[in-house]
């Protein structure tokens, strides 16, 4: 290519992270690549977030010879979508991968969530997926066929509702770009990672992780995105419309 194209990632805070390990495996495959963070979800957590994770993550980006911004944004915010597109194309130019890696992720259950958790997880996991969505398709101007969009999914609902009830509703919106976004020739797909070690899981859920995956040991941010890495590619230009498990045979 005569010029590095340029994708989005969403929810690349955490060097450990998925989110990281996409955004450098990009970088590596010669994209140009914007990332976004909300460091107060992390702080949040118990994980946390260390903030030079992100100047590590930038350093890592341009050793691969990719120019790279990094947008600090609350996707609960209705308008940080468009704060989002603004910037990068100032910055970087036209869109022409998006991969959504943000969550908000607090377990509850049935009886435990309250209204207040509900409504934030949806916000920004669904809302702002559907917004990024509608951005992308607004503004994408590339080669018939060159576009992509990849969301990543779980499948972890019980004691973990408003999270895994908003990264279903999550997966129909990316899902249906790829019918709605057809005369552009954009590919639309998520991807099911499963338990993947990013910091949270105990040595009990690990070892309960390695009993019951078949190849017998815990996903890691890379496997995520050696995948997106192909979707992202040339070759990978014919997969659209899927749901995608990768996950080692859990």
């Amino acid at each position: 290519m005569s010029q590095r194209p340029v994708a989005l990632v969403t929810g690349a805070s955490r060097a450990i992270g998925i989110g990281a390990a996409i955004a450098m495996a990009l970088a590596e495959s010669g994209w140009d690549v914007a990332t976004t963070y909300w460091h107060p979800y992390d702080a949040s957590m118990p994980w946390d977030s260390d903030p030079k994770d992100g100047q590590s993550l930038r350093a890592g980006l341009e050793r691969c010879g990719a120019r790279t911004i990094a947008i600090e944004t609350d996707l609960s915010l209705i308008d940080s979508t468009s704060h989002i597109f603004d910037t990068v194309e100032r910055e970087l130019g036209a869109i022409s991968a998006m991969v959504m890696a943000h969550c908000h992720s607090v377990d509850s259950d049935i009886m435990t969530t309250t209204v207040e958790s509900f409504d934030t997880h949806f916000a920004v996991n669904t809302r702002a997926t559907w917004q990024l969505v509608q951005e992308f398709g607004r503004r994408f101007c590339g080669e018939r066929g060159t576009g992509r969009i990849i969301s990543i999914t779980s499948d972890h609902t019980a004691s973990n509702l408003p999270y895994g009830a908003s990264k279903g509703a999550m997966d129909r919106i990316v899902i249906a770009a790829a019918s709605e976004f057809r005369a552009q020739g954009i590919t639309a797909n998520v991807i099911n990672p499963g338990a993947t070690d990013t910091g949270w899981m105990s040595d009990e859920l690990k070892a309960d992780v390695r009993s019951t995956t078949l190849l017998g040991r815990i996903g890691t941010p890379e496997d995520c995105a050696h995948l997106v890495r192909f979707l992202c590619s040339q070759d990978g230009g014919w997969i659209n419309a899927q749901v995608l498990f990768s996950n080692g045979g859990i």
